[in-house]
């Protein structure tokens, strides 16, 4: 294991807000390489975040954006587990997110199980005409059709979409990350879009 110097330590805590013991082991781990140790640490976080995920959430709080000169509205209701977690700052900055994407990409749902079964079954009716029309088989349409409808979800499921400010992460990803941040379950419960016009 290598030596950790104090400054390493502490430039690594204030990039990921973990704890010291976890900090200084893992960068002995990677020799001392700042961004693998916060790489590992982000890694080892989000796996912590998905055990948590079944956990109750039944404190939280309602959000609200304003955007456009006032034509579009959102209010969105997260929760987590403890009233200290729903008075922090860093829980105040993941609602207005969550409350900004959803004003931007105007998302029909929060996952794709909560799609309506006709909305998808049109959507679907419509990828198949189009297959058909471009001279497919009925057994490459069938193949195809589970990508398509994936990639419907992501552009209109709140959970699964790209995230506004990194489109390289979802709306899931960023949720796991302030899970792995506060060591409770966080879950967006519900929300309302409004659009002028």
């Amino acid at each position: 294991m290598a030596d950790v110097s104090t400054e390493d330590l502490k430039k690594l805590r204030e990039m990921t807000s973990a704890g010291m013991m976890d900090c200084k082991k893992a960068l002995a781990e990677v020799g001392g390489d700042i961004e693998k140790a916060a790489e590992a640490l982000r890694k080892k976080g989000l796996i912590k975040a998905v055990k948590r995920m079944d956990r109750d959430t039944a404190v939280g709080r309602v959000f609200s954006y304003i955007h456009a000169g006032g034509s579009i509205g959102v209010l969105s209701q997260l929760n987590c587990e403890t009233d200290f977690v729903a008075k922090n700052d860093d829980f105040e900055t993941l609602g207005k997110d969550v409350a900004m994407q959803i004003a931007a990409a105007n998302p029909l749902a929060l996952t794709a199980e909560e799609l309506p079964k006709e909305e998808l079954d049109r959507e679907e009716a419509v990828y198949r005409e189009q297959l058909a029309k471009e001279g497919k088989n009925e057994a490459t349409i069938e193949k195809i059709i589970p990508g398509k409808m994936k990639k419907y979800a992501s552009e209109v499921c709140l959970m699964e979409q790209a995230y506004i400010k990194d489109p390289k992460m979802t709306m899931q990803d960023l949720v796991k990350q302030y899970i792995a941040k506060f060591g409770e379950n966080i879950t967006v419960a519900r929300f309302s879009r409004y659009q002028v016009g």
